[in-house]
């Protein structure tokens, strides 16, 4: 998945964290809210400004970190 249009950087919000279109929701906040056991579903109820693609974004995005972090450390 191409996250690059759903995954923005800006030096003011957030502390320059990677967040979804533009909006104060972090790849952080999704991706936590996945680990404590919340369903899509859930966090989409929650957010409703939120889509599906955006939290498929985040895990493409964690997945690509992960993938430069194992490169960089070999």
């Amino acid at each position: 998945m191409d996250f690059s249009r759903i995954i923005t950087l800006e030096p003011g919000k957030r502390s320059g964290k990677p967040c979804i279109r533009g909006m104060r929701i972090t790849v952080y906040d999704v991706l936590s809210y996945l680990a404590s056991g919340m369903t899509m579903e859930e966090i989409l109820e929650d957010f409703p400004e939120l889509k599906k693609e955006d939290i498929l974004a985040c895990l493409a995005y964690a997945a690509n970190a992960e993938k430069r972090s194992i490169i960089a450390v070999q």
